[in-house]
């Protein structure tokens, strides 16, 4: 029973409670003594049926602040699906909705977070068991240790190289202890030679990938590393997404104050609606989207990771619109110093 909750704010809540409570005294007072019952009957019984009209409307009033220490209790045990009937409009009702809209985003972070460690461990239990069948094989002289053998056992070390990279990567976000070394960067051979260390990779689909930077000579202010992390990560979802035999283009050019870096491929594309998506922590939702089959693999941290770097650059990471496939777009401002550092 909340009869108060048409009212905006407990201030006139509190103003009704006190009004109704000495109106009711002074009816029952003036009800008593023309009934010639006398004070010392009438005072306590006006006493009292006010305590109880404050008690029912009060009671209303605090309702939502006891179902939300009920889900806050019933949140530490591990259960984010409790929620909090909001329907006054006032600072409670405020509260409630906020309550609400906090314990849907822990249950979805909750949610993504498990979903996480079952995909981090797929995706270290992978290469580790391919990687010791390998080297079984070859202490076992089941296998010669040829260059093709050692080859694939590299593929997969380096596959766990980067997903511990994408782990560190990720506690430095947390900590926000990331500073940024700034210098100028040649994109052409930049772009080049991440190019050429995405080939191995790219060649398991016979992919090529290409790279164009207009005007030649273009350069943009930015940690190497850095930049070379979001690069890197833009192309190995390019090509976890890409068909096989086709084309993936890197391109960059000035865009007034700005120089922009494009990673394209010839995939699906993502809908609109998933665009921001892609870009959360631990969200794998890009790989359904775009390829409308099962995911593809992947941990949901590279894209994420992609926006915090761009982002410690003062710039932008969004999917671009584009006819067919997916753009990328990297937007990098041209004018930071070179001797500055962030964090």
């Amino acid at each position: 029973m909340r009869p108060l909750d048409r009212f905006s704010t407990i201030k006139i809540k509190l103003g009704v409670l006190v009004a109704a409570s000495v109106t009711l005294s002074a009816f029952i007072t003036w009800l008593g003594l023309y009934n010639a019952l006398g004070p010392t009957r009438t005072l306590p019984l006006a006493v009292l049926v006010s305590l109880l009209a404050v008690q029912v409307l009060a009671r209303g009033m605090t309702s939502p602040l006891r179902e939300m220490t009920a889900a806050a209790r019933a949140m530490a045990s591990g259960d984010y699906s409790q929620r909090v009937r909001a329907t006054s409009r006032d600072e409670v009702g405020q509260l409630a909705e906020a309550f609400n809209t906090m314990a849907a985003d822990l249950e979805q972070v909750d949610s993504l977070r498990r979903e996480m460690v079952a995909n981090v461990s797929h995706e270290l239990r992978t290469p580790v068991t391919a990687l010791r069948a390998q080297l079984e094989n070859m202490v076992d002289g089941v296998s010669e240790p040829d260059p093709e053998t050692l080859q694939a056992a590299l593929s997969q070390t380096e596959r766990l190289g980067r997903l511990v990279s994408y782990l560190l990567d990720l506690s430095r976000i947390e900590a926000g202890a990331v500073g940024l070394d700034i210098a100028d960067v040649v994109l052409e051979d930049f772009l080049r030679e991440a190019a050429v260390a995405t080939e191995p990779l790219a060649a398991t689909k016979q992919l090529r990938v290409v790279t164009a930077v207009r005007p030649a000579g273009l350069t943009v202010p930015a940690d190497a590393e850095r930049l070379h992390q979001v690069v890197a990560n833009l192309l190995h979802n390019a090509v976890r997404h890409s068909p096989a035999g086709g084309e993936i283009r890197v391109e960059a050019r000035r865009a007034g104050s700005q120089v922009v870096i494009d990673v394209i491929d010839e995939g699906p594309g993502i809908p609109r609606s998933d665009r921001n998506q892609v870009f959360e922590r631990f969200s794998r939702g890009n790989a359904p989207a775009r390829t409308g089959q099962e995911s593809t693999g992947g941990t949901g941290l590279g894209l994420a990771i992609v926006r915090w770097a761009v982002q410690l650059h003062g710039g932008t990471v969004h999917v671009a619109d584009s006819a067919k496939g997916c753009v990328m777009r990297v937007s990098l401002p041209t004018g930071r110093s070179r001797s500055e550092h962030l964090f």
